[in-house]
């Protein structure tokens, strides 16, 4: 609905003119004046910067819930677009990983509950992808551990699943974490730890259990999370962005 603003006579009075006095000023056809007397604000549209970052949030099989968390990626986008100079689109898109646009995305976000697998042939595009430049976020909510390291496994057989020492650029690389991830959510009551994959030194994906900073990013209201606690999600949220385009 438009919200019109009034000059001079106020638009409550105005509207009260119209109403007691439409029949007669309709016969004369000045209501139609008067209503285009009325300041309309022009809507503002918003362009977005071709070259903005864009990050997709990736649709998944397995029978994890791929969705969770709908507030948790416009907020994280927001929160750089408001700290950085960075030009930032703060939709969120989804893609799977068979589709056409994948390699347009420098950075995915996964996220969510329960399995999360590959089939052959994403495994060797999601491949492709990761050498290629991309890189790969997985946020456990709870349940994807024993499932999403198999399947780093997969993608990259030649490769050891490392866990990330807390002198890792991505706990640096915009915020200093010099106690590695920080604890948003208690799961298991176990320490968070980030786990990668090193291709040619650079780490191309980063899978954080036992944290869930993907909650923290979060609306306020959902998990009513400490102000401090969300406010660590969203630092560690940009370590992990600027690293993957950084480094």
């Amino acid at each position: 609905m438009r919200k019109f603003k009034s000059t001079g006579t106020s638009l409550t009075a105005l509207m009260i003119v119209i109403i007691l006095y439409g029949n007669s000023l309709a016969q004369r056809g000045q209501v139609q004046e008067i209503m285009n007397q009325i300041p309309v604000p022009q809507q503002k549209v918003e362009k977005i910067n071709p070259s903005s970052l864009k990050i997709a949030r990736l649709h998944y099989s397995g029978g994890g819930d791929w969705y969770w968390g709908r507030s948790a990626l416009p907020n994280m986008l927001t929160y750089i677009r408001d700290n950085t100079d960075f030009p930032v689109d703060t939709l969120e898109q989804e893609i799977s990983i068979n589709d056409p646009d994948l390699f347009k995305y420098p950075f995915l976000f996964a996220t969510g509950h329960g399995v999360i697998s590959f089939e052959t042939d994403e495994i060797e595009r999601l491949r492709q992808y990761l050498l290629g430049g991309g890189f790969l976020f997985v946020n456990d909510s709870y349940g994807m551990d024993a499932s999403f390291r198999k399947e780093m496994a997969k993608i990259f057989p030649e490769r050891e699943v490392v866990e990330l020492p807390f002198d890792h650029p991505i706990y640096h690389s915009f915020y200093d974490f010099p106690n590695g991830p920080p604890k948003i959510h208690e799961h298991d009551n176990k320490p968070p730890r980030g786990y990668s994959v090193i291709v040619n030194g650079r780490a191309v994906i980063y899978f954080l259990v036992e944290s869930d900073i993907g909650d923290g990013w979060e609306d306020a209201q959902v998990h009513n999370d400490p102000e401090d606690k969300r406010e660590e999600a969203f630092r560690m949220g940009m370590n992990i962005i600027v690293y993957a385009l950084l480094y």
